[in-house]
Parts: C-alpha cells; sequence; structure tokens
C-alpha cells in the first residue's frame, strides 16, 4: 500500500496531494476543475520537489492531475484579483511569473527523473508544465495548447519550455494561432513521447517507472544533469564536459558494480554511489 506522505489536511483543502509507493513519488494536482497554477499550488509543488531532492526512498516522480483538466496554466481569476492593488498588480504578476519559472527550473534540475502523466487539456503555463518534465506520456484525450494569443496575452514563459522541446516552426504555430493539437499531434511535434489509450494510462506510465527504479540512482542523477547543460553548449564543449562527466561516473562505486554485475551476467545490487 502506497504511503501517504501529504500534510494531513482535509482533502478539500489539498490542491498537490502526495503519495510514495515503491520508490515512486506521485504527485497529483488535486484542484479541479482547472488545477490552475495558483501561487499556492505552485509553492505547493516545489515544496514536495524540495523535499523530494535528498529523500533516498524516492526514485521517481510522477506529476498527474485530477479530473477532466491536467493544467489550465495560471490562476486568471487570481491575477485578475489584484488589478485592484495601487501598483494594478505589477508586484503580483512579477511574483507569480518569478515562482512559476522557479518551479519549472526545479522540475529540471531535480536530480530524480520527472515524468508528466497527461490525461485532459494542458493549456498555456500546464503546457509549460508537461515540456519541463523528463517525459511526458497522454491519454488520447489529452490535448494541448498556447492560447494566450487569444486573450491578448502571449505565452512567453510557456515558450521557454516549449520552444526547448519541439521545433521553431511548430512552437511558433502553437504560440501564434493559440489553437489545440490532439495528443497524437503532440508526439508528433515531440511534446510528449507516447500516446495511449486512457484506460492503459496509469499501467503504462507504471512500466516507465518501475524500470527506471532499477537504475542506480547515482548514474541517473549525473546523466540527468549532464543533458540538460550540454544541450546549451557548443559541440567541442559539450564533449569536453561530458568526457569528464563520463570518467567520474566510471570512478563511481555503482558503476564498477553495473559493468561487474553484466560481465558476470548478474543483477547489479545499486549503493547510490
Amino acid at each position: 500500500m502506497a504511503e501517504i506522505v501529504a500534510m494531513k489536511r482535509t482533502a478539500s483543502d489539498v490542491k498537490v496531494q502526495s503519495s510514495l509507493d515503491n520508490g515512486v513519488l506521485r504527485l497529483v494536482l488535486a484542484n479541479p476543475p482547472a488545477n490552475a497554477l495558483s501561487i499556492e499550488v505552485m509553492a505547493a509543488l516545489h515544496s514536495h520537489l524540495d523535499s523530494a531532492r535528498n529523500d533516498a526512498e524516492v526514485r521517481v516522480i510522477v506529476l498527474a492531475a485530477s479530473g477532466k483538466v491536467f493544467c489550465a496554466g495560471h490562476d486568471l481569476k487570481e491575477m485578475t484579483a489584484h488589478r485592484s492593488d495601487a501598483d494594478r498588480g505589477r508586484a503580483f504578476f512579477e511574483l507569480t511569473m518569478t515562482r512559476c519559472a522557479a518551479l519549472m527550473q526545479a522540475i529540471v534540475r531535480h536530480p530524480k527523473p520527472v515524468i508528466a502523466e497527461v490525461d485532459g487539456l494542458a493549456t498555456a503555463a500546464g503546457l509549460q508544465l508537461v515540456a519541463s518534465c523528463d517525459l511526458a506520456i497522454a491519454s488520447d484525450q489529452a490535448t494541448f495548447c498556447t492560447p494566450g494569443v487569444n486573450i491578448g496575452l502571449f505565452c512567453s514563459t510557456p515558450m521557454v519550455a516549449l520552444s526547448r522541446n519541439v521545433s521553431r516552426k511548430q512552437a511558433m504555430e502553437m504560440l501564434l494561432t493559440g489553437e489545440t493539437i490532439d495528443a497524437t499531434s503532440a508526439r508528433d511535434f515531440g511534446l510528449v513521447n507516447r500516446v495511449v489509450p486512457r484506460e492503459y494510462l496509469n499501467h503504462i506510465v507504471g512500466k516507465y517507472t518501475q524500470t527506471i527504479v532499477s537504475k542506480s540512482p547515482l548514474t541517473l542523477k549525473t546523466g540527468k544533469e549532464a543533458f540538460y547543460a550540454q544541450a546549451g553548449m557548443g559541440l567541442e564543449e559539450a564533449y569536453d564536459y561530458t568526457a569528464r562527466v563520463m570518467v567520474e561516473n566510471m570512478m563511481a562505486s555503482d558503476a564498477e558494480e553495473g559493468i561487474g554485475a553484466f560481465i558476470e551476467k548478474r543483477e547489479p545490487h545499486w549503493k547510490g554511489e
């Protein structure tokens, strides 16, 4: 049975539900119908991610949602309410964007792999959340869009994550038209890894998580950090950097154990060091 690690509050108060089972930390947006990224929700997600960084029991993180919408992006009602502030909401808008940027970077820089399990609509900052994850598995009912242009607000911050996942032409198509794409198009664009029937979504995500859980946690941490670091480098710099990473990785106990297990045709026993 999963160990519930969320704070002890009534279900109606828990905007992000958390459970840990067999190395998989499952974080579920539970603020339907929109599952919007309010200041409170972003803080809760960030807090769970921070707690998981050095928790040896957490090997993989899954981001999911309850209800028909995965995430509708920022809480526009919350933001609009602050237009009555003396500064017409500028300070709150800055706070919202700063918190959102920090959350997305926390996912990318997290030492544990993060998988988005997407069922329903992921729009604006909700799409940004999906694009920031290391992997994304979508149901055949999932849809995606960056519709800010339709309401006079270009999706500039979601654009950062989107443009690092899909080609420039495809990113601009989504950003300029604001139109919704289906899960198959999202897969073809490179926004998600796989599209599966809704009834199999949780099962397929579970297969991914257990495959990843079986790997050395040190190796996963090393590889994820190196992947994002080299992506922003030139070719020569990237090879110099990753060569150094490979050497340090080879010196690790887990690499010695893994290579030995391969040669000896046995299962490795990871120490995470």
